[in-house]
């Protein structure tokens, strides 16, 4: 598609990014409610967890923004990057593994991003 300039391009990376973030910090959040052994209702106070809220929402309003320019067909694709950062991030900030099986994926992903948007 010719008639998507750049900074769009970004905005259709950044919400995966974000979507991405939103996923991390609500496995920490999870993850804390699990450790403390807090009460659900705790989550209305939890810094993580609003943190967690407000970028998904974000990403929610940028993806609309994205939208009214852009197929969703053509920019749905882009949300298979959350499937590639997802793991990613998790294994960075919580540790977990990553195998072979993850990264020849995640491979297989961007490739198929890039064959189709280029």
């Amino acid at each position: 598609m010719s008639n998507i300039t750049l900074p769009l391009y970004g905005l259709l990376i950044a919400t995966p990014f974000m979507i991405a973030i939103g996923q991390l910090l609500f496995k920490m959040t999870s993850e804390k409610l699990v450790t403390n052994q807090s009460k659900f209702f705790s989550l209305a106070y939890d810094p993580i967890f609003i943190s967690a809220l407000a970028i998904y929402g974000s990403a929610t309003l940028i993806w609309i923004y994205v939208l009214k320019a852009v197929p969703l067909a053509y920019a749905y694709s882009f949300m298979a990057l959350t499937f590639v950062l997802v793991p990613m991030l998790a294994s960075i900030f919580l540790g977990e593994t990553i195998t072979l099986k993850y990264i020849i994926g995640a491979c297989l992903i961007i490739s198929g991003l890039l064959l189709t948007h280029l």
